[in-house]
This record gives structure tokens, sequence and C-alpha cells, in this order.
């Protein structure tokens, strides 16, 4: 499946500190990862989120950066004052090894443009910078291959369209709600739990053919009515479904519906597959 998701800036707005908002900003990159969450669009809910915004942002791409770059991108910050609280994604772009004897050809894996004496280099995480000869800037993240391995490294940049392995997401962040869905080309699934209880059938319908879905939340205190009001009618080739029916809690927390929502729509997509 091709699943993105939309969330708001006040996601975190319930977290009293930003120890706590960096843990919940953890559980639900690791969501995203775990079930191959393509992009990840945080649209603005309001004025007032702004330091928020830079937080949940931030986190997320730092989160999803592989790790032996990381210092290169992302300079020391306050809002990366709580990093050792997040949990490592473990998806397969962070799973190589810095040991260049374990290098095989044909191995994937990310790699940062940098300038050196005046040269461009890649580092891909082997402590050690191999020449790039490309057109793109310095600072630039790509995907390379391993072409050869003796009597030199070489690599090849790549497309991460042609990697097979889930590679992270993207995060891009938008003014409002409206003009994510005015511009969505695929399947809208809005969740409320004054929306349709999802079934069997609902998730074989939202799942064939194979578009692009984008499944958007709101936050514990303001759901998707509240956000969207009257836009809510003008939105195209979207469905409104709960997915937690008699649900106990008075709310459902936007880490637990994240991690809720995709495990149901994997299983009854894994099921169909099937």
């Amino acid at each position: 499946m091709n699943l993105s998701i939309a969330i708001p800036d006040s996601s975190l707005a319930d977290e009293s500190t930003i120890l706590y908002k960096t843990k919940k900003i953890s559980m639900i990159a690791r969501a995203c990862a775990i079930f191959k969450i393509n992009q990840i669009f945080i649209y603005q809910d309001g004025k007032q989120n702004k330091n928020d915004l830079a937080l949940l942002s931030t986190s997320l791409k730092y989160l999803e950066t592989p790790q032996y770059f990381r210092k290169d991108i992302f300079p020391k910050t306050q809002l990366l004052k709580y990093a050792g609280a997040l949990q490592p994604l473990n998806i397969s772009s962070h799973l190589t090894t810095s040991d260049q004897k374990m290098i095989k050809i044909g191995d994937t894996r990310d790699a940062l443009i940098i300038n050196y004496k005046g040269k461009k280099f890649l580092d891909i995480g082997i402590n050690k910078l191999i020449q790039y000869f490309g057109k793109m800037k310095s600072g630039t993240r790509i995907a390379i291959q391993i072409k050869t391995i003796q009597p030199e490294l070489t690599v090849k940049e790549i497309s991460r369209k042609d990697i097979k392995d889930y590679w992270g997401y993207s995060v891009k962040e938008r003014a409002n709600l409206l003009s994510i869905l005015s511009t969505w080309k695929g399947k809208i699934i809005l969740t409320s739990k004054k929306g349709k209880n999802f079934t069997i059938l609902d998730a074989k319908k939202m799942t064939e053919p194979d578009e692009p879905i984008l499944i958007v939340f709101g936050t514990t205190n303001k759901g998707i009515y509240d956000i969207l009001g009257t836009d809510i009618k003008k939105i195209q080739n979207a469905k409104i479904f709960n997915f937690f029916p008699n649900q106990a809690t008075q709310t459902v927390r936007l880490e637990e519906a994240i991690l809720g929502i995709l495990s149901i729509i994997n299983i009854h997509n894994y099921n169909y597959i099937k």
C-alpha cells in the first residue's frame, strides 16, 4: 500500500514538557515506520503552535535520518535537547555497517554530499569519503548503490523509487489541512468517531485499486469536523470512518489512533491480498 498521513501542528498540545512531547513524537515516528508511511504532512491548526510545529517537524526528520550523518544535518538545538529519548526506527536505511570489509557489491545506503578541500565527496557512513562527480549540491542527501569494492570502493547514484525495501518517510509542512486535501491525488480517509464504522468491505474498497491513500487525523481535543468546519463538504474522494466503535475511553490519543488505525488497515489489506 501507498500510505501517507496528515497530522496537525497541535498534535503535542496535550503534553506539558518538551521531554513528554519528544516521547510522543517518537511513538508517532515508530508507528509510521512499522507500517511504511511514505509522507507525513503537518498542517497548521491555528497560529499558536509555532514552537510545537518546529519540534514535531525537526524531530520526525531527525529520526528518519541515518545516524551516521545526523550531526552534519542537524546542528545543536534546544529542539533536540531530549533526542536521547527518541527510539530508533531500525529501518533498512539505518541498518548499515561502518566496517568497510562487510560491504558487498549491490548494497544500498544513503549518502550525504559534503565539501572537503574544494571538492565534493560522499559520506556513506564508513569513515572514508568517496569523491562525488554528480550535479547535486553539497548538503544534499542521495541514495547510492555499491558498484565495486576492489581495487577501490565505487558507487552509483540511484533513485529511492528503485529501492525495494522501505526507505523511510518524508516530512512536509502545509499552511492548512484543506490545502493538502484539495491537491491530493488519491483516496482520503478522514478519521472521526462521528464517521461510519470501518468494515472489511470498506477496507477492500479503499485498498483496491492500489491508489495512494491519505489518512487524516485530528487531535485529542479537536476532531476533523472542528478543524475543517463547513469545508468538509468541499473534499472530493474522501470517506469519514470511525475505527474505534464502542470505545470505553472518552478520547483516543493521537499516537494511539495512528498505531491502531494503521494496524487495522494493514491487517485487512494483508488478508485481502492473501
